[in-house]
Formats: C-alpha cells, structure tokens, sequence
C-alpha cells in the first residue's frame, strides 16, 4: 500500500481556507448561510445559471485501470480529518489481499487533490472517497475526476463523501444523495434490511443485519433514482428530525456518467471497519467499481421500467375488449387470459328483484391479448349469477366469474378451469346456489370457449341472500394439485365490523352473518382454500397432506371434508403458488371496524400469508399475529362472552356442523388496519392484546390501509434462459408481490420473507415500494385486481376501472416491462476475464 501527500488540515483545500468558488452544474454566489448548510448536510439552493465546466487535457484510458488492478484512496477534508481514515485505508488494503488471486488489487492512498489532474489517474480502476465534508477539489480537479468516470472509471464513497463538493451538481449526482440539515450524532444500534440478494456487496450479509454505525438522514431520498441495495430500519434506532421513514436508503450504486458509483452512509466509525460483514460489503462494492464483478445497479430505477397498457376502451354497449375486471392467468405460449366478474357496462339492466327469474343475471367473460398480434379476442362468456349491482349489503353481491386456470397441459388440451356460480343453478325462494370449479376447452382454431365441453369438478351450496365475500383464486403447485380459494359468504354488517360471528342473522334457516358456519367449518368449503387433483376424466382426487382427510372419526364422524388445506381465511380473492418451493401465497380482505376495541377486539386487518404446510389462519376466531376476538353467543349477540383462544380453538357456534374442536389458529406474516401495519398490542396475563389504540405498536411501517383490499401477487422467477427483452431483472427472484385493491398509502411491495421463519408467521425482512413502477395514480393502475409475471417475464396487470360491479373506460390490461439492460460492466471490459 502507498500513501502520499498526507496534508494536515489546514493544508487540505476547502471552505476553511478559501472563498467559494464557481462551480460546474452549481451557481456561483453561494451565500455563506448556503455553505454553512451545505457543511452541515443540506443542500444549497441554486442562484442564476451554472458557469461553463472547466476542461481538462487528461487522455485517460477507457475504461481506466488494467489486470494489474489498483485501487486510490482520496482522504482529504476540508476541516479535521475523520477518525475513520487510518481505519479505512487498513481495511481496503486487507481487502485488497483477501480471496482468490485473481480478485486482489493493490491500494494507493492520497490527501493530494492533484492526483485527479495527472494521466496516472487512468491506471486506477476505481476511486475511493473515504473523505471529511467540504470543498476539496477546484474545477480542473473536479473536471478531471468528471473524465475519468466518464472514461469508464469506478467510484466508491463511504459515508461523510455525501458531504463532499458541497457546491457540485455533478458530483451530487455521482453520490446520490445528500446528507440532511439534521441527523442522530453518534453511532447506535440498528437493523439494516439488505434488499439485494445478488449485488456482490450484499450477497453474502445477513438480511436483516444488526450493527452500530452513525446513520446519516437524507435531505431527499434517493430511492428510483439510484438503486438501493440496502437500507436502516428507522424503528430500530432514534433517527431524530430529518428522519427518513420506513425507505430510508443506506447503500446504493448506479451507472453513472459512463463510470460505476457506489456510495454506503455505513462506515461513520472507525469500528466499522474492524466488522467483517462490513468489511465485506465494501469488498464487493470494489469488486463492481473496479471491474473485477459484474453488478445490476439498474433493477430498482423507476424509468427502467415501462408501463403500457395493453387493451382499449369497450365499444358502447359491449364487452369486446374486457369485462368486470376479475382474475387473469397467462399460458406458456405468452397469451394472457382474463376474465370478467358479471358486472355488464355502465349502461346494462341491473335485476335486483328476488321476483324476477333474471334476478343478478349477468355474463362473466373470458378474454385473451395475444402479445405476437396486440389483439384481444373475446373467447366467451359463461351466465352467471353476480349481476346484481351496488347498494346495501342485503342486495348487491359479489358472486359470477371468480377465478381461472389454465390446465398445465393447455397448449396441448385446450382445457380452461373457471370458478364461478351458475345462475342456471339459483334458488330464487331460498336464495342459494350453487359455486362450481368446471373444465372446459378453448377450440384452438378459434380461441372460442366450448361451453358445451363443460365437466364439473367439484360444487359446494353458497348462500346468495347477502353480499359478500366470495374468493375465487386458483393456482397449481408442481405436482399439479389445483388450489381453489373460496370467501366465507357472509355479510359483515351485523357484528360492528368486528369479528364475523352474530349467529342470529338468517334467511330461511341459513345464517349469512356467522363466519363459524363457514370460514371456521370444518366441513363446509366456504371461507377456505382446497387442494384437489384434477383427472383426466373430469373428476378429481385428493393429494396426501391436506388439513383433513374427509375420513376423520372425531367427535362421532362425518364432520371434515377432505378438500380443504387451508381454513379461517375471509375473503382471499388471490392466492398464487411458488413452484419453486411449493409455497402457498395468500392474501384476503379483512372486516370493517376502523379502529380495535377492548371490547371485541382488533380492527380490520387485511392480511397476506405464506403458507408451508395445512393450517387454520384464524378467522373468524383470530388475526394478524393470533390477536383473539370476543365471543358472542346467544341468547344475546350484542354482549360479549369470552375471549377466544387461538391455541385452543372451539366452534361452538349453533350454525356450526364440523368439529367443535378445530385447528389452533396459526399466525399469519403482514397484516395491516386503517393506523398500519402489523398493529400489536400489549398482552395480559392470558395472552389477550390491550387493544388500546394508545398502547398499538406498528410492527409493519410500510404498511398503511384505510379503505383497503388485500390482493396476493405473484412471487418472481428469474428465467436466465429466456431471450425477453422485457423480463424483470434477477434482482427480483423470489421476491414476493403484495398489494391491494387501492392505490395511496395502501400495499404495492415486493417483499424478502426469511425462509426460516416465513411459514410460522414470521414477519418479512425487507420490503420495496412498487408505486413508481406499477404507477399509481387516476390515469396509472389505481385499482389493481389482479397481477401475474408472464413467461416473458413481464408483469401483467389488470386495472378495475373507477366504478363498482361494472367495467367502464379505465378497466384495462397492462403489460409492466424492464428496459434497464444488463448487469455491468460488459464482459469484454472485466479487468481480468478469469473473473466473469
């Protein structure tokens, strides 16, 4: 290692020793207010017109550096060098030494601005700012430091580098951000959530990684305009004011100006330095900026995306380009098929007349957008009980077209599964009918659905006097078992909007306002996901390993149905498998109280959960976290009993006809209410939450809902093989996507669940807002009803449009695409091609 030009303060160029200078991209006359505050973190303000930038005559490589690979340490500050310096430069060159032969680099340090005008700057392959606050270099440095980057050139800045070149517009672009007025002195312990699992500087950290380290807050953040690979979980340590929120970035890179920037507000101690896991971060920050790695720094900047939408407005008075936005599934040839719920235009005859045979009668469609011809075909449409409009919950409904799969050996078969109620199959005097999963085929000449190919699978009764709540989600695992997700089927308006459980509602001897006859049932199909295995003939087995055998002798037998894998969910209108590892994934809409009462108990909660093995998730017993709700019994459900115990759950409600003895409920992974995410109380002696919205803790922060509906998404395969332009980058494998209905502060993340704790309820590790990329927004995708990757790798999204039960001007398909390019640098331009 070589050290050179070690400056004591007052020698290193800066404020303190002379007069603001004009500077390229910043406008001359900083007052000294302004400099001050740039010092301190913030950020001057712009006066009049940045002045021409200053040439410089270096001829530098490109890209700069060799084989023979080196490394320069600038270390210059404007005031009192930081105690981080010796430290740092130590560990960079232990760095250097570490791992295989073909990763070693060798360390030059300097305090000596001068170096960035000398042509043996182009034999460094990357540049390290581990440097004080302040103005270090004038503008033929700065020029010459500009050329290098964009000559090919690598950039590393650790920690109080943000504070660097105060005056430069360039320069705050090759940092990306920059440090606010105010931020926590001194260091404390915190959780770093590491969102890259593949960039070299994270790969091998912890995902939720504890250390001390002084955090630095933003003046603006920079996330979507850099890449993030890391951020400090506020929750964990005292931000102070400036304080970022649940985003706060503390590790980004970005290709910039031709070069390769990484900055890490990490490093404020000398201690850092001595940490392995930081240590290694660092080591593969270098590995990028001097070309030794390739890295994707371009996965998480929103322009790289582009989101399209892919189908036009109906024609007046018709359903040729989409209905009732509903579900949508994408076959592997890369057609994307989507169906309508039942809701007919705008302008349609709603029946609302219980009297009148055509009561909630309604056409729920099948639609396909062909990617190769940009054309939608309208391949059919099945009739349907679900058009039965808005209004009180005792007339509208929520039935028709729910869910759709396509067979795994469609390409071939031409066979389509379509989860819907039959109107055919309504009882107009009871008013129930009749939820059936059938197959049927697509002709393949035509893309006409054959409704007359129709065989039933599997059918179960649901009552259709009240809305709502009726799921409708299939997905297959690899072993081809279909999962069907099917809602508890009961009004939500007579329990306050707590716990659905008054088991006096009823119309004709079936309750419709009691979630235990249902979603707490262990012998009815409501309220659960079943497992089957579709046969060739039509008809369907069951897999081993389902919550019930159907077989079981408890409490005098006949009291279980063998379908279900999953019970206790309300209303999960979208589940999705991971066949990669066979996980369930599942998300449903919650109650309607606002606020928790220590009375009944917690607010709505929408929930999502991944699911590893047959459970009970809760409802309507307990949610989130196993948060209990209050009993309430007869002969008076207005007046609470006691509280339930998830552990040892009873259903002893006079509407129930399974087991009294049910599954223990089991905790479930995000759940969030008006206030936020992940709401937890304190617990008494019992295990019974406060719920006093004074002692809530938000365990989740990204999380906020309000008017809100859960919508499960699909969780990332990255498919190396795959010649698409358009598909996600790697970044985004086995990240899972979690949204809801709304746009606004409601859920649009993708989220890193810890495989060790993912299937016990653990709470996920990172999460990434998805806003800019999905856009949001009146004229962007506000009301996503449905989300799927194709095998192009490209997100497919269905908007619902702005009205209720109908389909109108805004309910499209849009196609969400990447256009960022590959990881860099080039192959050609490793520094050793050994290292590719």
């Amino acid at each position: 290692m070589r050290r050179t030009s070690r400056q004591k303060p007052s020698e290193v160029r800066g404020l303190s020793t002379r007069r603001p200078r004009e500077r390229y991209g910043w406008a001359a006359g900083l007052t000294a207010a302004a400099v001050t505050a740039a010092l301190l973190g913030g950020t001057p303000a712009l006066a009049g017109t940045a002045p021409e930038r200053s040439a410089t005559t270096l001829n530098l490589p490109s890209p700069p550096g060799s084989d023979n690979v080196r490394v320069l340490v600038f270390h210059a500050s404007a005031g009192e060098e930081p105690p981080t310096v010796d430290a740092g430069i130590a560990a960079i060159e232990k760095l250097g030494r570490q791992g295989p032969a073909g990763e070693h680099f060798s360390v030059e340090a300097t305090a000596d601005p001068a170096v960035f005008t000398k042509p043996r700057l182009g034999t460094f392959n990357a540049v390290v700012f581990l440097t004080g606050g302040g103005d270090l270099l004038d503008p033929d440095q700065e020029a010459g430091l500009e050329a290098y980057m964009e000559a090919g050139g690598g950039f590393l800045g650790i920690h109080d580098a943000a504070r660097a070149e105060p005056y430069s517009e360039w320069f705050t672009g090759l940092i990306g951000a920059r440090p606010a007025a105010q931020s926590p002195a001194g260091a404390q312990r915190a959780t770093v959530e590491v969102g890259d699992r593949a960039n070299p500087a994270t790969k091998d950290l912890p995902v939720q990684w504890k250390r001390p380290d002084q955090w630095i807050n933003w003046a603006e953040n920079p996330s979507g305009s850099v890449h993030t690979v890391a951020r400090v979980r506020e929750n964990t340590y005292r931000p102070g004011d400036g304080a970022n929120g649940w985003d706060h970035p503390m590790s980004w890179c970005h290709d910039y100006d031709g070069g390769r920037s990484f900055y890490t507000g990490m490093g404020g101690t000398a201690d850092s330095f001595q940490e392995a896991d930081f240590r290694a971060h660092l080591r593969g920050a270098l590995m990028w900026t001097t070309r030794l790695a390739r890295a994707d720094c371009q996965a998480t900047i929103t322009t790289n995306y582009t989101a399209e939408r892919v189908t036009s407005p109906n024609k007046p008075g018709m359903s040729d380009q989409i209905g009732e936005p509903h579900g949508l599934v994408t076959a592997k040839d890369g057609r994307v098929f989507y169906i309508g719920r039942g809701g007919g235009d705008a302008a349609a005859p709603v029946v609302t007349d219980w009297s009148d045979p055509n009561v909630g009668k309604g056409e729920g469609t099948v639609h396909i957008w062909d990617p190769k011809t940009k054309k939608v075909t309208a391949a059919g449409s099945v009739t349907v009980f679900g058009n039965k409009g808005g209004g009180d919950e005792l007339v509208k409904n929520e039935e028709g077209l729910l869910g759709i799969e396509l067979d795994p050996g469609f390409l071939s078969n031409g066979w389509i599964y379509l989860h819907y109620t039959p109107h055919s199959q309504i009882n107009r005097d009871t008013q129930m009918a009749e939820r059936r999963v059938s197959r049927f085929t697509i002709d393949p000449a035509t893309d006409k659905l054959d409704l007359s190919s129709e065989k039933v699978l599997l059918k179960w009764p649901v009552q259709i006097h009240s809305c709502c709540h009726a799921g409708g989600g299939m997905a297959w695992d690899s072993k081809n078992n279909l999962y069907i997700a099917t809602g508890d089927n009961n009004s939500s308006q007579f329990s306050d909007g707590y716990s659905g459980n008054n088991p006096e509602p009823a119309y004709k001897g079936v309750s419709f306002a009691d979630a235990r006859r249902t979603a707490g049932n262990t012998h009815n199909l409501n309220g659960k996901i079943l497992r089957i295995h579709p046969e060739q003939d039509g008809t369907y087995s069951l897999p081993e390993g389902n919550l019930f055998t159907g077989k079981e002798t408890d409490e005098g037998g006949g009291k279980t149905r063998g379908e279900i894998y999953v019970m206790g969910v309300r209303n999960p209108s979208r589940i999705s498998v991971d066949k990669k590892t066979d996980t369930l994934y599942a998300g449903w809409v919650g109650p309607d109280a606002t606020e928790p009462s220590p009375t009944w108990g917690p607010a709505k909660y929408d929930t999502f959960a991944a699911i590893t093995h047959p459970s009970n998730r809760g409802w309507p017993f307990c949610m989130g976290n196993k948060q209990p709700y209050r009993d309430r019994n007869l002969p008076d459900p207005t007046k609470p009993l006691g509280w339930y115990d998830c552990d040892h759950l009873k259903n002893e409600s006079p509407n129930n006809d399974g087991l009294v003895n049910i599954p223990p409920a089991e905790a479930n992974n995000i759940w969030y209410s008006p206030q936020g995410g992940g709401a937890d109380f304190p617990r008494d002696a019992n295990g019974v939450p406060s719920y006093q919205l004074s002692e809530q803790k938000l365990l989740l922060p990204w999380l906020k809902g309000g008017g809100q509906a859960a919508m499960d998404g699909p969780v990332y395969r990255y498919d190396a093989d795959s010649a698409s332009k358009d598909k996600w980058p790697a970044y985004w494998d086995g990240k899972w996507f979690v949204g809801d209905f709304y746009d606004g502060d409601q859920p649009r993340h993708a989220v890193v669940m810890d495989p060790k704790t993912a299937g016990s309820g653990g709470l996920p590790a990172h999460a990434e807002s998805l806003d800019k990329i999905i856009p949001a927004g009146a004229d962007g995708i506000r009301n996503l009803m449905g989300w799927t990757f194709g095998p192009d790798g490209a997100l497919y999204v269905l908007d619902y449009g702005r009205g209720f039960f109908t389909s109108d001007a805004k309910s499209a398909l849009w196609r969400v695409t990447y256009t960022g390019g590959a990881p860099t640098p080039v192959p050609s331009q490793l520094a050793r091609k050994a290292a590719r």
